[in-house]
């Protein structure tokens, strides 16, 4: 049996570890969030939101709206990226279900139907008067069918949509549920049709990239679920068990980019870490993740500058954990 140490680009995590105290989660509050702070979204109050865009800093933008839970979640290249409380429509004014596109952007928008009320970042979902904008949130179903968004959180995602992106809107407002597995990644395509997350079922891995021939790459190392699970364009392409000997709690995030003609890997400075900006990858991080030889060369064929990888304690999806034994893994050089 060979389990040679992984030595790739595959790991990262000398990050120190991200939190986030519960005071920076106030409305209008610049929260940042490492992706499995949005496993809390169950414990946001009214007004509480968290936003970490840099962990996925390109591909298509998804919404997803939870009236059930008075929840919104976004995610960009399939990678949950911000979580918000929101308000959706009373009763009697009930934001309609189903999915949607945003039709028209409008930062300092007031409303025709209510006497000129302000409805600051507005984005419009339908042409009837339902959208997403900054708003009342105390906590319950309050509006007249829009929803509702803290004010910061609102202007960030504005900053991130286009015209044309996805919104999903599903649940229930009066059927109030606050329990979720929250996993990482999104349960819609950018289409909004459901996506399935197939178990290897006793396979080392899975790799299908001409699911999405082009467009930027993501690879997330979910220490919880000892998986890798590669993303681009915002679709899964690729699938293994891994090894993750790593204790860290904290979401690390590294960008492969060119340094002195050469590509290097080198950490993201998220909000709050300035001082982890541009600093290189190390070989004692990289010595801490293992994974099957053959997946290792397939993906690393894929990378190109720009690329990103995430390592982080959220899973990647509902799945048996089988505890596969890695029988042929590779030590390459960085």
């Amino acid at each position: 049996m060979v389990q040679a140490v992984m030595r790739g680009i595959f790991l990262l995590s000398a990050f120190a570890a991200l939190s986030l105290p519960g005071a920076a989660l106030a409305q209008g509050a610049k929260a940042s969030s490492a992706p499995e702070l949005a496993r809390a979204i169950d414990t946001l109050r009214p007004g509480q939101w968290v936003w970490a865009p840099l962990v996925a800093p390109a591909g298509p933008v998804i919404v997803y709206v939870d009236l059930s839970k008075q929840i919104a979640i976004v995610y960009r290249n399939g990678i949950r990226i911000g979580a918000t409380t929101i308000s959706s429509g009373k009763d009697g004014y009930d934001t309609p279900t189903g999915v949607f596109t945003i039709l028209q952007k409008d930062a300092d928008h007031r409303s025709s139907k209510y006497n000129n009320a302000p409805m600051p970042f507005q984005q419009r979902l339908t042409w009837d008067g339902v959208a997403l904008h900054a708003g009342g949130l105390p906590g319950y179903p309050e509006s007249h069918g829009c929803v509702h968004l803290p004010y910061e959180f609102a202007k960030q995602l504005f900053a991130v949509t286009k015209l044309g992106i996805t919104v999903v809107v599903q649940g229930h407002a009066a059927n109030h549920v606050r329990t979720t597995p929250n996993s990482l990644l999104a349960s819609f395509d950018a289409k909004g049709q459901p996506v399935e997350t197939r178990p290897l079922e006793g396979a080392e891995y899975r790799w299908q990239p001409e699911l999405a021939p082009a467009g930027p790459l993501s690879i997330i190392v979910s220490k919880t679920d000892q998986r890798v699970v590669v993303l681009r364009n915002g679709v899964e392409i690729g699938r293994s068990v891994a090894r993750v000997d790593d204790p860290d709690p904290g979401s690390h995030v590294i960008n492969l980019v060119m340094r002195g003609g050469r590509p290097a890997w080198v950490y993201v400075g998220l909000p709050g870490h300035a001082e982890d900006e541009g600093k290189a990858l190390d070989e004692a991080t990289i010595n801490r993740v293992r994974m099957p030889r053959a997946f290792y060369q397939l993906v690393k064929a894929q990378l190109t500058p720009g690329a990103t990888i995430l390592v982080t304690n959220s899973p990647v999806g509902a799945e048996p954990l089988e505890k596969l034994t890695i029988m042929d893994a590779v030590a390459p050089q960085p």
